[in-house]
């Protein structure tokens, strides 16, 4: 009975790990994304670990690929409060691991921008930081946001990016690994550091 239990062990590895049975199941998750997404372009490629929350809202261009732990959040009900969220990326935007964006209001991503991997992009918080809000704990307080987050065209965001509400990236620009992003920088720009700043213009 060992040895035939160790046999369907087996067995089941080599299928699960098949290059048919990946096909298959990439194929499941690009129909579904084609269904549920406001737009999915062709040959964009899901991870199999995804979280995606409200795909009706976002939007996703041509030849889109991403590595494991992709997690897209489109915010429309929070706590009572309703929002009309979206989230736009262009064409040929690749992401490593652990990318991280939520909106409530918009967050535009332009063609050819490449991530890293643990990458957070948000254009709202929990709270606007007043006394009123703080009152209450964290995940009671209201979603807040500043505006929205619009990341330009050909822009290269580094290992560990948190970028946070209300910002632009100006085309061509780098963003430094582990830096935090709290106010707008134009095209050609190189920044680093927490808070980010300018290094150099491209």
């Amino acid at each position: 009975m060992n040895l035939l239990k160790k046999h369907i062990v087996n067995f089941l590895f080599n299928v699960l790990n098949s290059g048919a049975y990946k096909r298959h199941a990439q194929n499941k998750i690009n129909e579904w994304a084609k269904k549920s997404f406001k737009s999915f372009g062709a040959n964009s490629i899901l991870p199999e670990e995804h979280w995606i929350k409200n795909p009706k809202y976002i939007s996703i261009g041509k030849n889109f690929s991403s590595l494991y732990h992709l997690r897209l959040e489109a915010w429309d009900r929070f706590m009572g409060e309703t929002f009309t969220p979206e989230i736009t990326i262009g064409d040929d935007v690749i992401f490593n691991s652990d990318v991280h964006i939520g909106a409530i209001n918009k967050i535009v991503i332009g063609n050819n921008v490449l991530m890293a991997s643990r990458i957070y992009i948000s254009d709202h918080s929990h709270g606007d930081i007043t006394v009123n809000d703080l009152e209450n704990f964290p995940a009671q307080r209201p979603l807040y946001s500043k505006g929205p987050v619009v990341i330009e065209d050909n822009v290269w965001i580094g290992e560990g990016v948190c970028i946070l509400p209300g910002i632009t990236i100006g085309e061509n620009s780098i963003i430094g690994a582990n830096s935090v992003v709290n106010k707008s920088f134009p095209k050609n720009s190189v920044i680093a550091g927490i808070p980010a700043t300018l290094i150099k213009t491209l």
